[in-house]
This record gives C-alpha cells, structure tokens and sequence, in this order.
C-alpha cells in the first residue's frame, strides 16, 4: 500500500496541522454535537482523513484519551476500512444533481444501523448544482438528532453562503514545513528509514504545502535509495532543484544588468534540458517576492519557495514591474506555440526598458524616491535644444499625447513608446512583438512598421493583430491611422534568395 494510504491519520492526535488539532478537540468536547461541519482548503491537507476521524470520534464504543477513538472497536475499525453501513462518503462530482439530493434526504430519516450516529461526509461539495444545493439546505436546517453532515471542498466560495452559515467551517491551510517535517518524521520511523533532516526540508519545500505530494515524493525517494539513507543531495539530483535555483539567481542577474542575451540564454539552457518552463517561472516569481519583502522590510517565512534573494539590486518599482511582466507571460503559456516565447518576451522587453535610479532621498514612507535616467542621446537633443532656443531658433514640436519622460525623444520616438504602452493593455504578447520592430514613416494617414523578422510581420498582419494595433493607435493620436507592416529591405531579400 502507497504511503499516504497507508499512513493517514487515525486519530485527531495524529493529525499533522496543529490548528486543526485544537479546533476538532474543542468542538468535540462539547456535549452538543454540531450536526453539520465544513472542512475547507487546497487538496491533500487531510480534509477527508479528519472527516473519517470525526466519524470514529463520534461512533467509538470505548474511548480512549479523552475523546480520541480506540481503533479497536469495531466501529472504528469498520470506519478505517470503509465499510461501515452508517458513514456514507459521496462524491460531490458524481452526485451533484437534485435526485440524488432528494434520494438524500429521504434516506437521513431512518435510524442507524449499528451506529449513534449516521454520518454523511460529501466530498468536493461546491460541484453540486444549484438546485441540489436548494434541497441540501432544507436538511441542513432541520435535521434529524442522528445525522451529521461533514461538507469537503476546495472551493469554498462556489458554496452558497446559506449553507456556509449552518455549518462549523475548518479552514485547512498550507502546511507548514515544519508540519511537513513532523509528518514525513513519522512515516520514517514506522518504515524504519533514515533521512537527513535538510533532505526532509527540502521535500517540504517541493511539496507545495501539501501532505499528500509531500508523501509520494517522500516514498520515491525511499524506492531510489533502497534502504540507504535519503540525503539532501539525493534529493536535488532527482528533482534537479540546485540546477534550478542556480539558473533562478542566473535570471535575476541578467534582469538587474538588463542584459537580454544573458537571460536568453538561461532559457535556451532550460528548453534543451526538457525544464518546464511555467515551473522555473513560479520559483523566479517566489525569489523576486521574497526579494521584494526583504526590501521592504517584511518579515516572511520562506515557505515553499527554496529560493530568496535579499541582494537583488532591482529597486522595489523594479520588482514589482517584473512579477506583474511575468505573472502575465505564466497566464498566456497555455496559448504559447512554444512554452519559452512568453518568458523570452519579457526579457526582451524588460531589457528595452530605461533603468532606474535611485535618488538618495526618500519618501514620508521611507521608500527610496526613484527616477528614469534619461538616455544620452536625449541629453544631448536637450542640450542643443536650450542652445537654440538661446541663439533665438524655435524647438521642433514634440508630441503631447505621451506619458511624462518622453517628451525629450523625437515625435516618432514619442509615439512609438506610447503606442507599446497602449498595445500592452490589451495583449502583452502583441506588445513584446512590437518591441522588435521600428517606426519607417509616420504621415498622419498610415502608419509604416519596419522589422528584420518574418515572423513579427506574419504576426502583426493577423486580422485579431491590427485591430488590437489600430484601435490603440486610435486612443493615442485621436485619428484613424491605417498600419502597413515591412521586412526591412536586406532581410526580404535574404528570404527571396537574392541576398546571398
């Protein structure tokens, strides 16, 4: 039998979240018996097994330890087995309608069989319909002295807020990595293995909060040791977690120096080693939130994340660009043609973007007070421009439909920024495309884009494309521009086989 089975609590004790514990002994204590609960939270937390618990709690026929159950008895033995005519596990998914509801309820009336208690446990309860819910509430208003109702699901905001007020609502949360620890401590001990203790964090770390994951990456690493000792190393070696968290730092260093070939790079080497990519993007995300936490001088518990940077020389305002850049690109993986293009696009367009740089003043809520550095080349137009205003010559009109910052660059340069910025409301994969390519003739009737690429061509020409394109275009100059896309002249002549 596979670990979690074979391993599930048995007793309230047993139970590895040390909130839940203390909840169930207090509402168990209790003469009054609540006759309907509601346990809560992300999947493999125990949201069944404590169900289970509860039933052997109420049914037990002699107690041991208070209100703990024996395990002995034959109720409780027939509870663990599943085989008790009384307690009726019923799959929310499968039984979702209103007959089965009804057939539901009719049933509760009859007394039970060998038990004090007849208990219902559903299961993914929020799958239920509308109307089954409907006809639930009726029971859960008045039901019979020897009924209990214990309601499971991961979602519970898709459970009617009638149904939520009739019941007491357990909220199982993440574990923690020292519950996880303590868990898989237990297991070892019973399977007689050895484990170091990092190995043992380290499996938390990879477990995503959850017991039931943490357990099966657990027991396959007892499989590959066959009776050796599980050490770290062993650890990082099957889940290649130093390769990851080493090309994670590789990433944030090749976003602090903008260098766009660097972090290509990274993702190259991640592509070819057959690294899901939407993964290495949630630990990039976790050590830039981590980063930024530690900036801003929170303290946080590392939890799942193996990784946190706390001498990152991104700014706050850097960070939080960069998880609000990547946040998006993980969203559109599913829609990618390849998984890396998302990612590559954010470090195209992060590298494109001007750097900050840090003021040695700082705010009334001690941030540090941030500005964008302006590019010598427009110092320079700057520059000339206040010595011909002194010799008398008038400046050239800039446009004033941009955003603050640009308004030293030339009238295309100003629109073009203001065009992406615009384009990236609406699609930011379209925005990271337009970042390739350049402004070749702009005359106030149609827009001409220029680019070395076949592909951001084949793609700005999609219909769905220019219209995204033609309608920012739109909000930015108040004039219904038309766009028309080129291959800059050398590249178009290399595709034709004239450029050899």
């Amino acid at each position: 039998m596979v670990f979690y089975r074979k391993y599930r609590p048995q007793t309230i004790g047993e139970l590895d979240s040390k909130e839940i514990r203390e909840k169930l002994y207090n509402a168990l204590k209790s003469p009054e018996v609540f006759h309907a609960f509601l346990f809560t939270g992300p999947k493999g937390l125990g949201k069944t097994s404590a169900a289970r618990i509860v039933a052997k709690v109420l049914n037990c026929e002699k107690k041991t330890k208070g209100i703990e159950p024996c395990n002995k008895c034959g109720q409780c033995v027939s509870i663990a087995n599943g085989t008790n005519l009384d307690i009726l596990e019923i799959d929310g998914a499968s039984n979702r309608g209103i007959d089965e509801i009804r057939d539901l309820r009719e049933k509760i009336k009859l007394s039970p069989m060998s038990a004090r208690k007849k208990i219902y446990i559903i299961d993914e309860v929020h799958m239920l319909t509308t109307e089954a819910f409907n006809a639930l509430l009726k029971t859960l208003e008045e039901p019979p002295s020897h009924v209990v109702f214990i309601l499971c699901t991961t979602e519970p905001h898709k459970v009617p807020g009638t149904i939520l007020s009739r019941c007491l609502h357990l909220q199982f949360k993440k574990a923690t990595e020292d519950e996880l620890v303590r868990s898989f401590e237990r297991i070892i001990k019973k399977e007689k293995l050895a484990g170091e203790k990092d190995a043992l964090r380290l499996i938390a770390n990879l477990s995503d909060g959850s017991f039931r994951d943490g357990v099966k990456i657990l027991e396959e690493m007892a499989l590959i040791t066959k009776d050796k000792k599980i050490t770290k190393e062993l650890v990082q070696k099957n889940y290649s977690i130093a390769g990851i968290q080493y090309k994670i730092a590789q990433m944030i260093r090749s976003l602090e120096e903008k260098d766009a070939k660097s972090g290509l790079k990274v993702v190259a080497k991640l592509a070819s080693e057959g690294v899901e990519v939407g993964h290495f993007m949630q630990g990039l995300i976790e050590a830039l939130h981590n980063s930024l936490l530690f900036k801003i001088g929170v303290e946080f518990v590392p939890g799942n994340s193996a990784l946190a940077i706390d001498n990152s020389k991104l700014e706050i305002s850097e960070i939080k660009k960069l998880i609000e850049l990547l946040s998006t690109a993980k969203s559109e993986l599913k829609y990618a043609v390849l998984p890396q293009i998302p990612l590559e696009l954010v470090i195209v367009e992060w590298s494109l973007q001007p750097r900050i740089d840090t003021d040695i003043n700082a705010d009334k809520h001690g941030f540090s007070v941030q500005r964008e550095s302006v590019p010598k080349s427009a110092l320079i137009n700057e520059q000339a421009t206040v010595i011909k205003k002194d010799i008398g010559i008038k400046k050239p009109p800039i446009i004033t439909t941009t955003q603050q910052g640009i308004t030293s660059y030339s009238e295309n340069d100003a629109l073009w920024n203001a065009l992406i910025d615009k384009v990236k409301t609406h699609n930011h994969s379209v925005a990271g495309v337009l970042r390739g390519c350049r402004i070749k003739n702009y005359d106030s009737k149609t827009l001409l884009l220029e680019t070395n690429f076949k592909f951001h061509k084949d793609k700005l020409s999609e219909i769905k494309t220019r219209e995204i394109l033609e309608n920012a275009l739109r909000e930015v100059t108040r004039k219904n521009v038309n766009i028309e896309v080129m291959l800059k002249p050398a590249f178009a002549k290399a595709l034709a086989g004239d450029g050899r």
